[in-house]
């Protein structure tokens, strides 16, 4: 803040001042300490004043001054005040502003601040991490801060004491400042502990055990991650800025451990408590987390430890499965909402079942997920369908609960096309009796009597291929008892058992009936049965991602053929004609 007063200066005075000089030198002088009193008493010199001031804000209200309520105090009122008795402001100014001229410039915008945090972050980055490569900093149990002068430790002792004292509190800060709303903050706090992680590993602060964790900063880790997992603050993105330190084994492991251990306490403490933040941010550390599959051992470290590195719990494969394994057990333990188990079933059986020593333990997850019905159960059958054909799970009424979650509501799911490919895989072995594949072939004959066009264009061939798998389905195309009764269907659509349906007493009608259907596409595909079926089976894959888009936008791409009707164009035919048509018609 700067702030200048200026008075005219009297041109004629200045004048007056020569001339009196340049006449006599007594009347001269005389004159001019006259004029100088007269001046004195009305004008001020002139005075430019630039001041500097940190304002924390603390018992004032405001920064300008506001000279009508003068019972608040404000940052401008002190400085007026202090001006006035340094005489840089006259007395009968000081409660006039527009006497002075005030420049005001102030910088308390929150970027600057921001700015000021991360440059002190990266100070505080390079000055402990070299203190701790010259061994600067106390190395053992801390002694407390205030017993620093007592006893008979030595001046080094004390200074490294003292730097040590100073290194917890920058930590302490750093991790506040995890939750900071600047993500360029969060940044730069994330990557400084995260160079103090391989500072402590590289110099430790304790003195090294003979324990598997060796070396390893645990502690300073475990609270970077308690803080990542916060309850209140989506901490997605930093997580994501995360994800490049996971790729180093020994953190990608210890953060494991620290995850299963945060999510037992806060289970412990929460007990049924709805936490929809802190679930989502465990799932996105969760999901950030591969293991590399080649070698038994790991070869990518934060810091190497070359001592007794075979006996190192986090160099080897199987350890890091066994607590990638333990740590979403612990996850899937909570009660989660149905757009976290539609996330977690998606990504099931490619990203986290082969990571695992034991994907059988699943069972009881999965189980669960598909009794919920809808679309969780269809998510469901990938990681049963892993665990069943790789694993030899025996899995009790499988085909009998997959039957069940035929209806209509299949046919307009956003995954429709993995639960057909599914299916598909499910009952494409020679050896299902020819009773469940009829059953499956009936169910879907039936639904496709309320199935929309895009679903019948992958229906249709889905039955086709379903009965050239099973040959002994053939006769549900043609029954020739079933002309005697026409209306009556021995199929019972509402038993949930495929072998007390019936479905092998049925036929087909409902293909046959759809061979009318108003999409052209839809009936020439039911015209398919009625043709001898080929050994060949269709290809559906194209068709299982066929939206009502692409159907609409092909019609319309279609080019139509011109029928020609007649080689020359008619021109006589209403023209001065005496018959009906050219009395009561025209062409022109």
């Amino acid at each position: 803040m700067s702030c200048k007063m200026t008075e005219d200066s009297s041109d004629a005075q200045i004048k007056a001042l020569k001339r009196a000089a340049d006449d006599t030198p007594v009347e001269a002088e005389h004159e001019g300490k006259k004029l100088k009193t007269e001046q004195d008493e009305r004008k001020y010199p002139k005075k430019k004043v630039a001041l500097l001031m940190a304002y924390s804000g603390k018992g004032y209200y405001g920064m300008q001054r506001n000279a009508k309520n003068s019972q608040f105090r404000t940052i401008e009122d002190e400085l007026v005040t202090a001006l006035v008795k340094a005489e840089c402001i006259p007395e009968g100014h000081g409660d006039d502003m527009k006497k002075m001229s005030f420049q005001r410039c102030a910088r308390t915008d929150k970027s600057e601040k921001d700015k000021q945090i991360i440059f002190a972050s990266n100070a505080c980055r390079k000055i402990f991490c070299e203190l701790s490569d010259r061994g600067d900093l106390y190395v053992g149990d801390l002694p407390e801060e205030d017993d620093l002068m007592s006893g008979d430790r030595s001046g080094e002792e004390k200074y490294r004491i003292f730097m040590r004292h100073r290194y917890n509190s920058c930590v302490e800060i750093l991790l506040e400042n995890i939750g900071h709303e600047s993500f360029q903050v969060k940044e730069t706090s994330l990557c400084t502990l995260m160079k103090f992680v391989a500072a402590e590993a590289k110099h430790p602060l304790q003195n090294p055990d003979s324990s598997e964790h060796f070396c390893f900063p645990r502690e300073l880790l475990r609270n970077l991650v308690e803080r990542l997992l916060s309850e209140k603050e989506d901490m997605s993105l930093l997580i994501s800025r995360f994800q490049e330190f996971l790729e180093m084994d020994d953190v990608r492991y210890y953060v494991m451990s620290s995850v299963r251990d945060n999510i037992y306490k806060v289970m412990s403490r929460k007990k049924k408590a709805e936490i929809p933040v802190y679930k989502n941010n465990v799932f996105t550390l969760l999901s950030n987390i591969n293991i590399p599959t080649q070698g038994p051992k790991m070869k990518k470290f934060l810091v190497r430890q070359d001592y007794r590195l075979d006996e190192w719990k986090v160099a080897k494969l199987k350890e890091h499965k066994r607590a990638f394994e333990q740590m979403w057990l612990m996850f899937l333990k909570f009660k989660l909402p149905s757009f976290m188990y539609k996330k977690i079933l998606v990504i099931l059986h490619e990203s986290i079942m082969p990571q695992m020593s034991d994907p059988t333990l699943l069972i009881d997850f999965l189980s669960a997920a598909y009794d919920i019905g809808g679309a969780i159960s269809l998510l469901a059958l990938n990681g049963l369908f892993v665990l069943i054909h790789q694993h030899n799970l025996d899995y009790p009424d499988f085909y009998k609960k997959l039957y069940g979650l035929l209806d209509p509501s299949i046919f307009h799911v956003k995954y429709r096309a993995r639960f057909f490919h599914l299916v598909n895989i499910f009952l494409s072995s020679t050896h299902l009796p020819a009773y469940l594949v009829a059953a499956f072939v009936k169910r879907f004959a039936r639904l496709s009597l309320t199935a929309p066009p895009t679903a019948l264009l992958i229906l249709l061939p889905f039955i086709c291929n379903l009965i050239r798998r099973h040959p002994s389905c053939r006769i549900l195309i043609h029954r020739p008892s079933a002309a005697e009764e026409p209306c009556d269907d021995p199929y019972v659509m509402e038993e949930e058992d495929p072998a007390q349906c019936h479905a092998l007493e049925s036929s087909l009608w409902e293909i046959k009936t759809l061979q009318t259907h108003y999409h052209p596409d839809v009936a020439k595909a039911a015209l398919t049965i009625n043709e001898p079926l080929t050994e060949q089976e269709e290809d559906i894959s194209e068709l299982l991602e066929l939206s009502a888009f692409e159907v609409m936008e092909r019609e319309l791409k279609a080019e139509s053929k011109t029928i020609p009707l007649e080689f020359d164009t008619a021109t006589e035919l209403l023209k001065s004609s005496r018959e009906v048509l050219g009395v009561h018609f025209s062409l022109e």
